[in-house]
């Protein structure tokens, strides 16, 4: 439009709220994360395992079941079912989280898009904040939140004595899937801002945690010492879900430090992505 016309009018309508303004990414960010038929159809396979535990939680505590199997009780609900239930949803978060993760960011950064979001009223803030609850939302619907189902479920069918009693564990899945989340999504858009390529962002994760065990692994060895678990993320994430669960397992690293080295993971996440998600790149030559 001709601006000698004058014709042209400013929007006048109602703005969005500054804090809601990130989920504008998340919205679309979703649409592209299930526009993919193999991540669809993961997602769809991570709910398998929990819908197996609630009928277990079931069976355990159906009287006729029990009867006719002539036993009192299948098997303890207690930390350690939730443990290993944690864990194996962790698993099946990491390869999610590997295959969607990657190309949130590094899309948007190859072909120069950041531009477009930061030329209109949207922060670098509101940019990954979008993005990282696009990863939030997914991995909380196959941890903590079927985990708390469970919990509920099993509650329902014990009866209050072990609810009062067993209270903890709801904090301990929650804040234990909370951790493992927080560090997978800004391990992978922290990545992808830097790879800028999304398979080679998401050998990049891989790489974090097989190639970071393995050289962990070495230094233990050859110093006979612990000290290389800190370079596995997995194993330090196990720590901490062994003192939230109450396991009786004794992890190579004390949970104190399996907190700080994650802390420290998170903030170098931070600071990777403060300095890659700009609206311009200076290049120098």
């Amino acid at each position: 439009m001709a601006v000698h016309k004058r014709s042209y009018r400013g929007y006048s309508g109602q703005l969005t709220p500054l804090w809601t303004r990130f989920l504008i990414v998340t919205r679309y960010g979703f649409e592209n994360v299930f526009r993919s038929k193999l991540l669809t159809a993961l997602f769809v396979c991570c709910c398998f395992f929990p819908f197996g535990c609630a009928v277990a939680i079931y069976l355990n505590q159906n009287v006729q079941v029990l009867a006719l199997l002539n036993i009192h009780t299948m098997f303890d609900v207690d930390g350690r079912f939730f443990f290993h239930f944690l864990n194996g949803q962790l698993g099946m978060a990491f390869v999610l989280t590997a295959l969607a993760g990657p190309g949130l960011v590094s899309s948007d950064l190859a072909n120069n898009a950041l531009p477009l979001y930061l030329c209109r009223p949207f922060s670098r803030v509101d940019y990954v904040v979008g993005k990282m609850t696009i990863l939030v939302a997914l991995l909380s619907l196959i941890t903590w939140a079927p985990g708390l189902i469970l919990f509920l479920i099993q509650a329902s069918l014990a009866g209050a004595s072990w609810t009062i009693a067993n209270l903890w564990m709801a904090g301990s899945i929650f804040v234990a899937s909370g951790i493992d989340i927080l560090v997978l999504g800004l391990l992978s858009l922290a990545l992808s801002a830097w790879i800028k390529r999304r398979l080679a962002a998401g050998a990049a994760l891989l790489g974090v945690f097989f190639f970071g065990a393995g050289f962990g692994q070495a230094i233990n060895a050859v110093l006979s010492t612990h000290i290389g678990s800190l370079l596995n993320v997995g194993e330090l994430m196990g720590s901490v879900h062994v003192a939230l669960f109450r396991v009786s397992s004794r992890p190579p690293i004390p949970a104190d430090l399996a907190w700080l080295s994650l802390l420290a993971i998170c903030v170098f996440c931070v600071m990777l992505l403060e300095r890659k998600v700009r609206a311009y790149e200076v290049v120098k030559g």
